[in-house]
């Protein structure tokens, strides 16, 4: 077992205090947030015990899960590094791209491992499709979500489309050719509702939108490769796979066939690959454990979580130009 401490214990601080206590590979130390009479409270209701320094948490740590608002996670993580201990980061890694490369080349320099907590990546629907996506060359992605004034205290691409921008990027293996978007504040100083759109140099395009002034919550998905259409809701956690192949000779009754205006005709498949229920936030921690003992790169890196802002940047510079 690794010894976990949390940094930051708002609403997702003290979901992370109550998985990582579940845990059977982590023993949970306690954790630390500045505000000292929420501290007491939540020791009080919780059990968790609190630290009265960030130091002394990260010096009780093997490993240290960082929950604060975004713009304290570069200070927070450059702390734990320099102490030697690994990290855990929640999205967006850091306010800035050069503070992410900072982070990310702290942890090599320092043979640390580090993950970011992009959750729907072990979204049991995602799971489920994710093989089977092969070479898409067009991707949609919707994310609506209520207002919430937590988490407006930065624009909708870094707060819920940096999500869709991971999953993508996890998919493609092409690099980032251009970026269009625009964005507009209804509520916040910072864009409610975004739409960008991904170029990649080997064809592939991605349309994403986001919205956090939405009437009802909508978090999907949909992939389109040769022969193939690959869906995914995130929300329901369900997933399907159509795929096309060229229809056989004989031809049963209740097959579902296609004639295209060439004559080629071909047969509809429909899968709906089995889903395991899970808890996310749960097997991200976990999984990063199971890294950090075999030594190896945990499954959303922090070249993977830069990759993510520096896509999520280039659509924030985008609206500047409007």
């Amino acid at each position: 077992m690794l010894k976990a401490g949390v940094l930051g214990a708002g609403h997702l601080g003290k979901i992370h205090l109550k998985l990582l206590q579940q845990s059977t590979k982590y023993e949970l130390v306690g954790f630390y947030d500045a505000d000292q009479k929420a501290s007491e409270k939540i020791t009080l209701e919780f059990g968790y015990k609190s630290f009265s320094t960030m130091e002394d948490l990260i010096a009780a740590s093997d490993m240290v899960v960082v929950v604060t608002p975004t713009s304290k996670h570069f200070d927070c993580a450059e702390k734990v590094l320099k102490a030697g201990k690994h990290i855990f980061i929640e999205k967006p890694i850091t306010q800035t791209v050069a503070q992410a490369e900072q982070i990310r080349d702290l942890a090599k320099q320092n043979k640390l491992r580090g993950q970011v907590g992009q959750v729907e990546r072990f979204n049991p629907a995602f799971q489920a499709i994710k093989d089977k996506i092969s070479n898409p060359m067009f991707i949609e992605t919707h994310r609506l979500a209520e207002f919430n004034p937590r988490g407006t205290d930065v624009s909708v691409v870094l707060d819920l489309m940096i999500h869709d921008i991971d999953a993508i990027l996890s998919v493609v293996k092409s690099d980032v050719k251009a970026v269009s978007a625009s964005g507009v504040s209804v509520i916040s100083e910072t864009p409610d509702i975004a739409n960008a759109r991904i170029e990649f140099e080997n064809g592939c395009v991605a349309n994403l939108t986001a919205s956090r002034i939405s009437l009802k919550k909508m978090r999907k998905a949909r992939f389109f490769q040769r022969d193939a259409y690959i869906s995914v809701d995130f929300l329901e956690k369900k997933c399907e796979v159509v795929k096309m192949k060229d229809a056989p000779k004989e031809i049963d009754d209740f097959a579902m066939v296609l004639t295209n205006a060439e004559g080629i005709k071909k047969q509809i498949y429909f899968e709906n690959p089995k889903i395991e229920s899970n808890n996310a936030i749960l097997d991200e921690l976990e999984s990063f454990h199971d890294a950090i003992q075999a030594d190896r790169t945990p499954e959303v890196s922090l070249q993977q979580g830069t990759e993510a802002l520096r896509v999520a940047m280039m659509i924030i510079e985008n609206f500047k130009k409007i």
